[in-house]
């Protein structure tokens, strides 16, 4: 029976060995593959695409677009409009 069991473990002991390689080349490859995900990490966040500034000018606009309305809006109610201002009389 002792000997059955060396002879099992002596089998075992390659696909074992196998299995520690894989892992440790494993460990190796992602280890490696960390400071480049990092950088490009750094580098995304340092630089802008051209979507990005795109959607950020659109925002801005809509921004600058919705607060002349309020001013106009005011300027009408207090009944003090620009010539520029298109009042339509709501009283």
């Amino acid at each position: 029976m002792g000997a059955m069991k060396r002879l099992a473990l002596l089998l075992a002991l390659p696909v074992l060995a196998g299995c520690i390689v894989a892992d440790v080349a494993e460990t190796a490859v992602a280890v490696v593959k960390v400071p480049v995900k990092v950088v490009s990490a750094g580098v995304d966040a340092a630089t802008t695409s051209q979507s990005e500034a795109d959607e950020k000018r659109g925002r801005e606009l809509r921004e600058a677009d919705e607060q002349r309305a309020r001013a106009e809006r005011k300027r009408c109610r207090d009944r003090r409009p620009l010539p520029t201002d298109n009042c339509t009389l709501r009283y």
